[in-house]
């Protein structure tokens, strides 16, 4: 722990006295709920890895350059050139309960829309460019129908009839827009206190349009018990396409040995966006 003692030292001024480990998010970067000598408690995600210590860098520029009470504070940085290191205040007191009311999922909607009138942080990307595979994904399936078919979602004459109206759907413009997205909505990436949705992990921060960001979010929110997609966003068969091509080329794939149950989770969504399509489209 000497090194990451010693980055948490230069970003924040103090010595780090105890570390919690915190669960959350798919990547194996370091978390901890850290207790500090001058008496505070902060969040710090650390990683000496490349690719994370990148996203880290990353959440750093987008915490810098936005503010909003949809936000963690910004607390510290380092980064030594191998290791960054990211210190936000602490919001293990906050609730983490994942329950969903007509105040919650508007407490997330008003986050949604705080954040879609900031302005860019450096370095933003379009959705388009930072996600293009995203919107080639039905023509993943179209290529080899088969992880798809072998969910049991639906059968090959729906795919037949299905294929052309979702590749005419998924056009270059859906999603498209000039507003700062979140683009990771899920309720592990959120919390809730006095009335107010927080938000975490936003190294996939781009600029689309911010109905992406609740399209997305919109098929776990069901599986979790809230309203169907189609109560969240009205007349959004694109999107609905979309999001559901993004589910359909990869939840039929073998398990990822870092994320055993990953497949199952977005078979789950990708059912709910299935149906979210059916109502939409056909």
């Amino acid at each position: 722990m000497q090194e990451l003692d010693e980055a948490i030292r230069r970003a924040t001024g103090a010595r780090p006295l105890g570390y919690e480990p915190r669960a959350g998010g798919y990547s194996t970067a370091d978390r901890y709920a850290v207790g500090l000598a001058d008496g505070r408690s902060v969040f710090v995600k650390s990683s000496a890895t490349e690719n994370l210590a990148g996203w880290i860098r990353r959440e750093h520029e987008v915490y810098a350059a936005l503010d909003g009470t949809f936000m963690p504070a910004l607390l510290g940085f380092d980064d030594d050139g191998e290791r960054a290191t990211l210190v936000l205040e602490d919001l293990s007191g906050a609730d983490w309960t994942v329950r969903w009311d007509d105040a919650r999922i508007g407490a997330v909607r008003e986050a949604v829309a705080g954040l879609g009138e900031c302005a860019a942080p450096p370095g933003t990307p379009r959705g388009r460019d930072a996600f293009s595979d995203f919107w080639d994904r039905w023509r993943v399936v179209e290529a080899d129908p088969g992880p798809f078919l072998s969910l049991g979602l639906r059968d090959g004459a729906w795919l037949e009839r299905a294929l052309p109206v979702l590749l005419e759907a998924v056009s270059d413009d859906v999603g498209a827009g000039d507003r700062v997205c979140h683009m990771d909505l899920r309720s592990d990436n959120m919390c809730f206190r006095d009335g107010r949705a927080i938000l975490v992990d936003w190294n996939w921060t781009c600029l689309a349009d911010p109905r992406l960001d609740l399209a997305g979010w919109a098929p776990s929110l069901h599986c979790e018990g809230g309203p169907p997609p189609w109560e969240i966003l009205e007349g959004a068969g694109a999107l609905a396409a979309l999001v559901g091509g993004v589910w359909a080329a990869i939840a039929g794939l073998p398990p990822q040995p870092t994320a055993p149950n990953v497949r199952a989770l977005q078979r789950r969504q990708l059912a709910v966006a299935l149906d979210w399509i059916d109502r939409e489209l056909f």
